[in-house]
């Protein structure tokens, strides 16, 4: 797999910075190619050594999507999985699913890089808990983040894992450059404007059951299915809700609707997620 000259940057950039302070946080949008950077930049730290890195993901579908991702950019290079469904160090490269390592740091080898996706979740006690350890097994283990949102709800900083950031792709750079679509928004006023204006905010997020308060009743989800025919239909399409309850009623209000549509929340067991996340597919 060949990188655009933008990613190429991108990855030189994070290389270089890993060297010099042995951490780094790279920042690209979702389009940029986050799963693809890493992979390189994993790859030129480890090849042809005997150097042994760990890429931490916190779901199943992002730990198998990152080893094939990795194993296209670096043909050849060995790939183990450390998840609820198998427990294997045997790769130079391995995948692992952050609370099923957590589990078991007992097990966990001396790594020479630990590589973090989605790295605003690295402030969370279990994050902390797989950083900690490896560092105390090598000092000089060298530790990178990538992410879209660098800004977690919370209110925690990066600044205790990560001392700098190497790169930050913009969403505007990739649009002007023709590698990510121009987005085409519309703003839909559904009689309740006035009221969110009032919702308070909780740390850095809004409170999101005073938003399902607002926004969950059925005159409101019948006009978003009728501004989403008028709109988008036809269109495969995500809809982001405040709660779970609220994602349901969306949901129930498209399918009355005559619109096909499922909910995936963090609720739901692994095998469930798999399968609707499959049937969207």
């Amino acid at each position: 797999m060949m990188l655009r000259p933008r990613q190429r940057q991108f990855v030189t950039r994070s290389i270089e910075a890993l060297r010099t302070h042995g951490n780094t946080l790279g920042i690209s949008p979702t389009g940029g190619g986050k799963t693809v950077c890493l992979s390189a930049v994993a790859g030129d730290f480890l090849r042809d050594t005997d150097a042994k890195g760990c890429v931490l993901a916190h779901r199943d579908e992002l730990t198998r999507q990152n080893q094939s991702k990795f194993s296209r950019v670096n043909p050849g290079m060995s790939t183990s999985v450390f998840d609820s469904r198998q427990k294997s160090w045997t790769g130079q490269a391995t995948f692992a699913m952050v609370q099923t390592l957590v589990r078991n740091l007992d097990r966990l080898p001396t790594l020479d890089l630990l590589v973090i996706d989605e790295a605003h979740h690295c402030a969370a006690p279990t994050y902390r808990q797989v950083i900690d350890t490896t560092l105390a097994r090598n000092p000089r283990a060298l530790i990178y983040g990538v992410t879209a949102t660098p800004n977690r709800g919370d209110g925690k900083g990066l600044r205790e894992v990560f001392s700098n950031v190497a790169d930050q792709i913009r969403i505007g750079e990739l649009i002007r450059s023709g590698h990510l679509v121009p987005p085409r928004t519309f703003v839909i006023d559904v009689g309740t404007r006035d009221a969110l204006d009032g919702v308070k905010k909780l740390a850095e997020d809004y409170d999101m059951n005073a938003v399902a308060s607002i926004m969950n009743h059925a005159p409101v989800n019948d006009a978003v299915v009728r501004h989403w025919k008028e709109k988008a239909a036809g269109r495969k399409t995500i809809t982001f809700a405040a709660t779970v309850g609220h994602a349901v009623a969306v949901r129930n209000a498209f399918i009355v609707g005559g619109v096909a549509s499922a909910v995936v929340h963090g609720e739901m067991s692994d095998g469930e997620r798999k399968a609707t996340l499959d049937a969207f597919e």
